[in-house]
Parts: structure tokens; sequence; C-alpha cells
């Protein structure tokens, strides 16, 4: 390896005492050292030392390119830390890393947990609604919180949803001399503890949690009847058939409910909505369900608001399909993108007969009945009968 200009060290709460020597080395050799103001103060860094600025913006570390340079990060750099923002604007070369024991290593070591089967979030910058489709019953969570105050806002949260019996600890000053861990239940937690809180460990106990199968109840969304009815949906998701990282086109959006449920396994979606009505219901869909960060909501209608969009893995039509929107839409994706369209009305299902002639892919008609009180008696109540077209480009 070349003689990097930058080293990210991680440190944790024991200070200098429990840094590498070739961390010490780097430390001491640097002109200039970024870190926390807490970081810079555990490895005894004054004049040399430089707090991050707020909000972050790695462009202060680059600005010192070629020359000795050391960034302070808690623990491990690469695990919720600056490491992964430094290193992806760097060439190889420039850099080298010495990390130090986890938060989550740290807690789960003294939780007696197995680190393999818990979830690590940090939610020191990130809504609590992100704990959401981790919460099921036994589910172990370690967060990184920002301090005593939010760890209080946290317990408060978990309680309003259904999760006030959790058990809840505390974790501050891992690995160091003011190591503090205390255990609670959520519901019963004060909060607003002093001092600099590193992360929260909860065991979920009190509620069900989001089933991890396709076709949500209809009741969990916000919508105003526009919405892909539940059996529906979980055939349109079968079809699309989502992976993790994948994108998504959700074309007439609705209420969001297909995005949400590609966003749940992973994927990251692009709901395509005209009313602004039913904008506001997607982010509000979005936001309950801990996935905003997943889906970017654009006001506007197919093919236009399309044109700068990154091509896709998949497509979902839910309805408003003519001829010369999907030529554009089929034009645009690259082979392998899959694409679900429904159709309810005999215009749009005499259409998807076409495309199904012209592309291939499989065509389905749909028809449900639900059970209905019928006087003293009960009686199949039909729904509209719903066609999918499912294709390969």
């Amino acid at each position: 390896m070349a003689d990097p200009w930058l080293t990210i060290i991680g440190i944790g709460e024991d200070g200098l005492a429990g840094l590498s020597e070739a961390s010490r080395k780097a430390l001491a050799e640097a002109e200039t050292v970024f870190g926390g103001e807490r970081h810079l103060a555990l490895a005894g860094v004054t004049g040399r030392g430089r707090p991050w600025p707020v909000p972050f913006d790695a462009e202060v570390v680059l600005s010192c390119r070629g020359r000795p340079t050391a960034v302070l990060a808690s623990g491990d750099p690469f695990w919720h830390g600056a490491g992964a923002n430094l290193a992806e604007k760097l060439d190889q070369s420039e850099w080298i890393a010495y990390s130090a024991p986890s938060t989550f290593s740290l807690a789960a070591a003294r939780l007696g947990w197995r680190l393999e089967s818990v979830v690590c979030l940090g939610l020191h910058a990130a809504p609590l609604e992100r704990l959401v489709p981790h919460l099921a019953p036994g589910a172990r969570i370690i967060c990184l919180v920002r301090d005593g105050k939010a760890a209080g806002e946290l317990a408060k949260w978990l309680t309003g949803q259904g999760w006030g019996v959790s058990a809840f600890w505390t974790l501050a000053a891992l690995g160091g001399s003011r190591e503090g861990i205390a255990k609670h239940r959520a519901d019963s937690f004060v909060g607003d503890l002093a001092g600099n809180l590193i992360a929260v460990a909860l065991e979920a106990r009190g509620a069900q949690g989001i089933p991890r199968s396709s076709g949500l109840s209809d009741d969990l969304f916000i919508h105003d009847g526009q919405i892909t009815k539940r059996p529906i949906r979980a055939l349109a998701l079968s079809a699309l058939a989502p992976r993790p990282g994948e994108r998504l086109w959700d074309i007439g959006a609705g209420s969001g409910s297909i995005s949400i449920e590609w966003a749940l396994c992973g994927g990251a979606a692009i709901a395509v909505e005209v009313r602004e009505d039913r904008v506001a219901h997607i982010h509000r869909n979005a936001a309950a369900f801990g996935v905003a960060h997943r889906i970017t909501v654009i006001t506007g209608s197919a093919p236009d608001a399309l044109a700068a969009l990154e091509t896709p893995d998949a497509v979902f039509i839910g309805g408003g399909l003519d001829i010369a929107m999907l030529d554009v839409i089929w034009s645009r994706l690259s082979p392998g993108t899959r694409l679900v369209a429904h159709a309810v009305t005999l215009e749009t299902e005499a259409l998807l007969g076409e495309l199904h002639r012209r592309h291939g892919g499989e065509l389905m008609r749909v028809e449900i009945a639900h059970a209905a009180p019928l006087g003293r008696y009960r009686s199949w109540e039909a729904a509209r009968p719903v066609v999918q077209w499912s294709a390969v480009r």
C-alpha cells in the first residue's frame, strides 16, 4: 500500500489506552486531527484538533489532502460512522483505518446477546419510525441515540406503539471508567438522563409487529379508496418479485401501498402520483412504516414525470394506462426489467390483451368475492374483476 495521508481511527471510552501502537503513531504524526469534541478529549488532542462541522461535511477533511491527517470516530468508523463517507470519496491508496470495538459489539457483550441475531440501528439522526419494520415479539435491537433525552423519547414512542412492556436498557460510556448500564421497562422509563448516552437496547414485547407476507391489511394504510386491495396487491408483488437493493417505478401510486411493501423488502421505490392529496397520503404512509428513506415521491403523471429518472428493475402501473404511455415506458426499460400492469375497465383490459399479444408474458383475470350480509343470511359480494398483465422486457 502507498503511504496514505489519511488515517481513520476508531476510539473507545478508554481513550489512548485502548488504541493500537499504529493508531497512536498515526495520531502523533498527524498535522490535523478531526473528530467530535468528545473524541478529541479522549485522545488528549488540543491545538491540532478540529471538531466536526455540524452538519457533518467530509470536504473539510479532503481540504487537507496530501498532508498527514487523522480522523477520530467512535468504535468502528465503518458502522454508522464517518469511515465510509470519507473512503468513498478517496482512492484506496489515500487512507488506512484502524477500528476499535463498535458500540454494538460492546453492548452485545455486556448483555450476553448473539450479535449476529441483533438488529443494529443508528437513530441519532433518523426518525424513530425506522424501527417499525424490525419490531416483532422477542426481537433484540440495539440503537445508537443522540443523548439521554432521546432515550426518553424512544421509550415514549415505543409505549405509544404498543411496545411499552419491552425490556429497555440504557448503556452509557461503554468500555470506559464511567460505564453505566441500567435495565428498565419502556413504559416506566423516566428518561432525560444526564450525560451523553451512547446506546439503548431493547427486547421487544407487547405488540405483534408488521407481518412479513405480501398483502398487508388495507386498514394499515391511509387512503381515500384508491388503493390496490390486499389480495390483488399480494398478486402484484408476487409478479414484481422484489429483491433487496432493486428500484421500482410505481406509476399512479395512489396510497403508495405497492411502494411501501416493496421498500419493506429492502428495495427503493419511486412513487409517481398526480393528485397532491394522494401524494400527502404516500408521505404519511411511508413515514408510518419507517420506509420514508426508501421512497421518493414525485407529483406528476407518466410518461413526463419519468423523463429524468434512473432506470428501474421493475415497474408497476396501477391504472390509467394508454398505449402511448406504455410505448414510452417500454422503450426506457433495460432487458430483464419486470413490468406489471392492472386494468379494471373494458378499454384498459383490451389494451392489456393487445400488449400481451405483442410482448408475451402472462395475462390473468382475477375475480374475488367476499361474504356479506343478505337479509338474515349471507351471500357473495363480487368485487370488480382485475386483469393483470406481467412481462419481462
